[in-house]
């Protein structure tokens, strides 16, 4: 593969990565914001187990000190294309730094246990409809 085909699909990766943490980020402002204006499609019970599950892979990869398999993708197609710093190209640099912060893990440990219990407590506050069977 050629140094120009690894940073484009590095992009796309880093790209898919920001779209999964915007999910679960404003996917819990918008069950909540739903809840009160009374928007439907928020309590879709497949909706919002997609997004508790979501919330639940990272806090596991964070209590395991796993990395992130989209984070470690990332790296091995800038590695792959030659980047030698993280600068990259421009949708890179921006999306990067939305995304990565250098904090000592046990901040994000527990920040995404706070927010995934946000999440299940959603469950509560703005009940989803029940799964339907087939008949």
């Amino acid at each position: 593969m050629s140094a120009t085909a690894s940073r484009l699909l590095a992009d796309a990766v880093l790209a898919l990565h920001v779209g999964f943490a915007a999910f679960v980020i404003l996917g819990l402002a918008a069950v909540l914001i739903g809840g009160l204006r009374g928007w439907r499609w928020v309590r879709n019970p497949w909706l919002r187990a997609i997004h508790l599950a979501a919330i639940l892979l990272v806090v596991a990869e964070a209590w395991g000190g796993v990395a992130c398999p989209l984070t470690t993708l990332e790296t091995a197609l800038r590695d792959h294309a030659g980047d030698a710093t993280y600068d990259g190209t421009f949708m890179a640099h921006w999306l990067r730094r939305l995304l990565y912060h250098d904090l000592p893990p046990s901040v994000f440990v527990v920040a995404y246990t706070i927010f995934a219990a946000a999440v299940a407590a959603s469950w509560w506050l703005v009940r989803p409809r029940a799964f339907r069977t087939a008949r």
